[in-house]
């Protein structure tokens, strides 16, 4: 059988479907790898600085971030809130760990005072934290290199 020379090229189709799952299953393994610990922080808190402070070595079981600015208010999931009205959002996450099956003392509070702001302002929010029945207590501070 001869072939005619001249034909028109074939075409040819891609299915493009394996991709397009590829790249959705890379994005959701992006989005669920995703570190949130960026999102506690706060520019308005300045954290003191200390070189004894360290990383921690692995994320703190049930953590509560409480900031305290330096005008005498706390942070409290992205809003300030004056420091008399802390122990009704404590109170609001004890009843959701105790509503988990967890209990208020395993959950660990993160606090991140401001530099500037008044140590007993730091004090009066662990006092809060432990008549909640919080037990577990983190405070932050920026690493300062060796000089």
């Amino acid at each position: 059988m001869a072939r005619k020379g001249g034909g028109e090229p074939s075409k040819t189709d891609i299915d493009m479907t394996p991709m397009i799952d590829v790249t959705f299953q890379l994005i959701t393994f992006f989005v669920f790898t995703l570190n949130f610990s960026e999102a506690v922080r706060d520019d308005r808190i300045k954290l003191p600085t200390s070189q004894l402070a360290k990383p921690a070595e692995a994320p703190p079981p049930d953590p509560i971030t409480l900031q305290v600015m330096r005008d005498g208010r706390a942070i409290y999931a992205g809003e300030p809130v004056n420091m008399r009205d802390i122990g009704g959002y404590l109170e609001n996450e004890r009843r959701v760990l105790l509503a988990a099956g967890k209990e208020p003392g395993g959950a660990t509070v993160i606090i991140r005072g401001d530099g500037d702001a008044k140590t007993g302002m730091v004090q009066d929010l662990v006092k809060a934290c432990q008549e909640k029945g919080f037990e577990r207590f983190v405070l932050r501070a920026q690493y300062d290199e060796p000089r």
